[in-house]
């Protein structure tokens, strides 16, 4: 830890000093309660803390990090524990920081038709926002496979992406303000719910992306639009990347924003998707190399089915398309989405595995992936890669699965390796590291290092500038401050 305490006030009343801000309840020192708390989903984060605190308003929000702030411990914000770069957890090696759950800070302040804008607390699941705006005739588009469990503040801080980012951006794009609590304890705003505000800095983006280093978002504005009165998916079979990378192409320039998302998946997913469900059924064969995934949606005085239709009619006489299917049901629509969705978890199910989470220009997919591949391949013959992903925004997951009965501590190490490699394969493309999942701990050395000067600088800048202390998140996204000497 690099805090220096304000005050002289030893740590063992801090237990206390919290039960006063929050309340007994809401502050968890037992090892059992904070168990939940302090290991993620897929099991490769495990933290420690001196304390998991839950508060249930911004006004003890506030009072939390105030008292944080006197007895000169770090805060580590925490939404659904849904993420996969460790940005939410305290190294198991320090023990003298507190995680701030805001599950229970999960209100909806306000829905509004009229301004199509939806206000709520950050603790609210993704899925409770989308419930919200669907309960007023319209949608909030970000689509995720936690959507149920992971927070709508948490999706802020990392700047989330997911699969309709080809037609409505990033998180960064449907966020139309902002609330956080600053390490001093004060409260900044801009919950103004406009869509045009030209009056100096646009201070919210400094907290989107920001993985709870600059502050504690505890509200946001979210921007809705239209719900779509028709949704049409296709799932289809194409022999390369390249394939699929022209069919993407050609579906923007021919369908334009109809098109909301478009995956493709690697066959060689296909079995980590049937760990989940045995009786999967595929629309297409396995034999196909790339999977694809179409999504159109549209107004009622739009038929998406025909144009849908059309546009793979003209992609099989082109010799682009080997065979698809078009759901015909809601039903069938989401067993397509199945195989999809099904395919993380199933890694998750498999054990430790090298993740990653990267994007390239379009144009440099196929290279890419082919690059990637023929580095496994080389190096690295045993692992097993698996290549899916948002395609048609140049984001792509190329992950290697270890040797079946390899130790877990023996892949891990060589899994540091497989993703240093894998990371300068990226930087010869000169793409990102990180496309959505953000940079947390488990990625801070190669972003740190892939910085220049004058980025490392400036975001220092902005981070003394806010939190001299280093008391937010301390060791996500920035090294500790000896490190970076």
């Amino acid at each position: 830890m690099v805090l220096t305490a304000s005050d002289t006030s030893p740590i063992e009343n801090l237990h206390a000093d919290l039960v006063r801000s929050v309340g007994g309840a809401a502050v968890l020192v037992e090892r059992e309660d904070k168990a939940g708390y302090l290991t993620d989903w897929s099991g490769d984060w495990t933290g420690d803390a001196f304390a998991v605190v839950r508060p249930s308003s911004v006004a003890e929000v506030q009072a939390c990090v105030k008292v944080c702030r006197r007895h000169g411990i770090g805060i580590v914000p925490q939404g659904g524990n849904s993420g996969l770069v460790g940005g939410g957890f305290p190294p198991s090696t320090v023990q003298n920081m507190v995680v701030v759950s805001l599950s229970r800070l999960n209100a909806i302040r306000r829905a509004d038709t009229a301004n199509a804008t939806l206000d709520l607390d950050a603790g609210c699941t993704l899925q409770k926002a989308k419930d919200a705006a669907d309960a007023i005739g319209l949608q909030f588009p970000l689509a995720l496979g936690a959507q149920g469990s992971c927070q709508i503040g948490g999706n802020a801080a990392t700047n989330a992406g997911g699969v309709n980012v080809l037609r409505f951006g990033m998180v960064r794009d449907l966020i139309l303000g902002l609330e956080a609590v600053l390490p001093d304890g004060s409260l900044w705003s801009s919950m103004r719910g406009l869509r045009k505000d030209n009056r100096g800095y646009d201070m919210k983006q400094l907290f989107i992306g920001s993985e709870g280093t600059l502050g504690l978002i505890t509200g946001l504005c979210l921007k809705l639009h239209p719900k779509p009165a028709k949704i049409e998916t296709a799932y289809v079979g194409v022999g390369s990347i390249e394939d699929a990378m022209t069919i993407s192409a050609l579906a923007r320039s021919e369908l334009s924003e109809l098109v909301t998302a478009f995956e493709i998946v690697g066959s060689e997913c296909l079995p980590l998707a049937r760990l989940i469900d045995e009786g999967l059924t595929l629309p297409v064969s396995s034999a196909f190399p790339f999977h694809v995934l179409i999504e159109l949606s549209c107004g009622k005085r739009l038929d998406g089915r025909v144009l849908l239709e059309g546009f793979l009619a003209d992609m099989m006489a082109r010799g682009l398309i080997g065979d698809a299917a078009v759901a015909q049901s809601d039903r069938q629509a989401r067993s397509f989405w199945a195989i999809r969705e099904g395919l993380v978890e199933g890694q998750a199910r498999r054990g430790y595995h090298v993740r990653s989470d990267v994007s390239v220009r379009l144009g440099d997919v196929p290279a890419f992936v082919a690059a990637a591949r023929a580095f496994a391949a080389r190096d690295w013959p045993d692992w097993t890669p698996q290549v899916y992903g948002h395609a048609g925004d140049g984001n792509i997951h190329f992950n290697l699965l270890p040797p079946l009965g390899m130790h877990r501590r023996d892949a891990r190490e060589h899994g540091q390796r497989i993703t240093k490699s894998l990371f300068a394969i990226v930087e010869d493309f000169k793409g990102s590291i990180s496309a959505e999942h953000g940079i947390g701990r488990a990625r801070i050395g190669a972003f740190w290092q892939g910085l220049g000067e004058v980025e490392r600088r400036t975001m220092r800048a902005i981070k003394d500038s806010l939190d001299p202390h280093d008391m937010m998140n301390p060791g996500c996204l920035f090294p500790v401050l000896e490190e970076q000497k």
